[in-house]
């Protein structure tokens, strides 16, 4: 079997997010103007918009990989995606700061760059465009009992901004621009005065 590029799209949702997922640098950031995205980056051991499935395997020795170069602050992507397997600078938006397991679902945490691209992509999100994000790796896939099975070959090059969603329910989240310390009474009669409107 011969290695291709493999895309993977979720949908990015500039909505607000309901976990503080936030450390005090991240919070740090953003007070100062700065955009985190957060979300579902990846599935694995469920067939996506594009067919494929991604063996937890498989994509759990990808995602161990991939946290060397988020810890070195080297994990980088483009604004769209480009046919090729490597990562142009010109085109780079953001940055990977953190990624970690829920289920069978990678979680991640985005920084947008002030970079040409990570401006554009800040006004899109700005202008509540529905984006999505994207892996980029090169790999084989068979085919086993009707389903499109991503091979061992698999080797992760990192997570685009796109526009094009395949996976549904993957959905990634502008944090909070204003960050606000609430107490625990307070946050409790905004719980109420929700559940009395419903």
């Amino acid at each position: 079997m011969s290695k291709s590029l493999l895309r993977e799209f979720f949908e990015l949702c500039p909505n607000g997010l309901c976990e503080d997922i936030l450390t005090e640098s991240d919070k740090h950031f953003i007070k100062q103007g700065g955009m985190m995205l957060s979300g579902v980056i990846q599935r694995a051991d469920a067939r996506n918009g594009n067919g494929r499935i991604y063996p937890h395997s498989v994509l759990s020795r990808e995602m161990n990989t991939y946290k060397q170069l988020v810890q070195e602050r080297r994990a980088l992507g483009e604004l769209d995606h480009p046919d090729q397997s490597v990562i142009n600078l010109r085109n780079v938006s953001h940055l990977v700061t953190e990624t970690w397991w829920n289920g069978n679902d990678v979680m991640g945490k985005i920084q947008v760059l002030s970079t040409p691209s990570g401006q554009v992509l800040r006004e899109l999100i700005n202008a509540n465009v529905k984006i999505g994000i994207s892996s980029r790796g090169t790999g084989s896939v068979r085919e086993s009992r009707g389903e499109t099975i991503v091979e061992d070959d698999f080797n992760l090059i990192c997570f685009d901004i796109v526009s094009e969603p395949s996976t549904h329910g993957a959905f990634m989240f502008q944090e909070n621009k204003k960050i606000v310390t609430e107490n625990k009474q307070t946050k409790l009669n905004s719980l109420i005065k929700d559940l009395l409107k419903n």
